[in-house]
């Protein structure tokens, strides 16, 4: 096949909208989210990907002009919201799962949309925020409370108020922000992707985001703990390092080896049994 004719192949105008859309996405996390939502949109960027390459022969390209030009309106509006960002915003949340409905009716239409149900729950699970789910119920108090059990464990004289966790020489609050939301979603939102990707019976669909989410709340609930040890008795660069810097992607990742790991222990290692189940 010729260069030309590879240019008027649609799957391949597909591919390229679809790789500006995820640059263009990931460069502005980059510049502007907190590291942890940076390091979750690589992960479910990558994901749907993954997913659409496995599976992009069985899709069915036929789209009309209708769809086509809703898909085509969808992505104008991200590109020009896009272009006017100068700082962090929901909208970087969202902007994948609208991509991911731009292209899906570009490519196949709204009656097409069925195909991409995986990906779009994927892609569409990066707009679920913290702030939403801390207006339903508001973990602070448990998580503080979890963090001082700790401490307390450790033989630290350590004693609790609400949301503020005390030593006698510092405290720290536990506030929205390091609730554990947000290391519930990221590891969440990993089961579910790892769900999608390997065969699994109905109680391992059950009990992996269930780990995902204990795992989630309990290493987010040592991160407070060393926060408040790190207030109390070591210096204001340590914590920052530990809080603001790269250190916080150590706890992001010591909790995705740790789902990782479970995920092997109770699934992939007994994998061949698994594929003579219907999931």
């Amino acid at each position: 096949m010729s260069f030309v004719q590879t240019l008027q192949e649609p799957k391949y105008w597909l591919l390229g909208i679809a790789a500006g859309l995820m640059t263009i996405n990931i460069t502005l996390m980059w510049k502007y989210a907190p590291v942890d939502v940076v390091g979750t949109s690589l992960l479910f960027w990558g994901g749907a990907a993954f997913l659409i390459w496995e599976r992009y022969e069985s899709f069915k390209l036929q789209s009309g002009p209708i769809s086509s030009l809703l898909g085509v309106a969808i992505v104008a509006l991200i590109l020009l919201k896009s272009a006017t960002l100068n700082s962090y915003d929901i909208f970087l949340r969202l902007s994948p799962f609208l991509s991911g409905i731009g292209l899906a009716f570009i490519a196949s239409g709204i009656k097409g949309l069925k195909q991409y149900w995986q990906e779009l729950f994927i892609l569409g699970f990066m707009s679920i925020s913290t702030g939403l789910l801390l207006r339903i119920f508001d973990i602070s108090p448990l998580t503080a409370k979890f963090s001082a059990l700790i401490l307390w464990y450790l033989g630290f004289p350590v004693t609790r108020q609400g949301i503020y966790v005390n030593l006698p020489t510092g405290s720290i609050e536990v506030y929205s922000g390091c609730s554990g939301y947000s290391a519930i979603l990221q590891l969440l939102g990993l089961s579910i992707l790892f769900l999608f990707m390997f065969p699994t019976t109905r109680k391992q669909k059950i009990y992996i985001p269930l780990a995902a989410i204990i795992l989630g709340f309990i290493v987010n609930g040592i991160r407070v703990a060393l926060m408040a040890f790190l207030v109390a008795y070591s210096t204001k660069e340590s914590f920052e390092y530990w809080h603001y810097g790269d250190g916080s992607l150590i706890f992001s990742m010591f909790g995705v080896f740790l789902l990782g790991l479970f995920c092997w222990f109770f699934i992939l290692r007994n994998e061949p049994e698994n594929l003579k189940i219907d999931p």
